[in-house]
């Protein structure tokens, strides 16, 4: 037992264990898996909101496109709010974006309300921005799904970095790519989109763990 001297012990604790500690951290961060990139470098909403207070960058961000016809997509919105904004708004840098025609604004005025009756809606965002800009925007996701009259009734997830997020192997597919959540569905919602937003949060934090204990070596 002459082996564990209190000072062997101490150098343990100061040296190895850490690094020890730390080997563990990396390996399980490099081996969790990651949510798929699906497309680089979309465009950041920023270059179409006038307030100027909105933006992709730095931000884990579900976006949808309200269009033309606000009442028909309403239902949408409310399983949109219910199942992925309700549960994740509490988190730091997680906002919603719901981009919609500047001549919708009193129709969104009135959705806005409807939601927030019941809704703390500090992480909802509203950006109005004119028909080409919307369209220029959602063509940068490159879906391979146009928009119908500026609409679609998908939700997508939108990472810190800028790029558009999904899944590469969905058995729903037939080439396995899932680029948006269909709102309608509020299966879809509740079982892929939320363990998706889930995936992302978490391969944030374990980067800033990393990070943290990059720093403490």
């Amino acid at each position: 037992m002459r082996f564990f001297t209190k000072k062997r012990v101490v150098l343990f604790l100061l040296f190895i264990f850490p690094l020890f500690f730390y080997l563990i951290l990396s390996s399980g961060i490099n081996n969790f898996a990651k949510l798929p990139v699906i497309t680089k470098n979309i465009t950041d909403v920023a270059l179409i909101d006038s307030s100027n207070k909105v933006t992709f960058q730095n931000n884990i961000s579900v976006v949808c496109f309200l269009g033309e016809d606000i009442q028909a997509i309403k239902g949408a919105i409310f399983n949109l709010n219910q199942k992925i904004y309700k549960p994740f708004y509490g988190f730091k840098n997680f906002q919603v974006i719901a981009i919609y025609p500047a001549s919708k604004t009193e129709e969104v005025k009135k959705l806005k309300d409807k939601v927030g009756a019941f809704t703390d809606m500090v992480k909802w965002k509203f950006v109005a921005s004119s028909n080409e800009e919307i369209l220029a925007l959602y063509d940068s996701f490159k879906t391979g799904e146009a928009l119908n009259n500026l609409q679609i009734s998908k939700a997508f997830i939108v990472d810190k970095e800028v790029n558009l997020r999904g899944r590469l192997k969905d058995k729903d597919y037939a080439d396995g790519k899932l680029f948006g959540y269909n709102m309608n569905s509020v299966a879809i919602l509740k079982d892929k989109m939320k363990d998706d937003v889930k995936v992302l949060l978490a391969e944030y934090r374990l980067a800033l763990k990393k990070n943290d204990a990059d720093r403490e070596i």
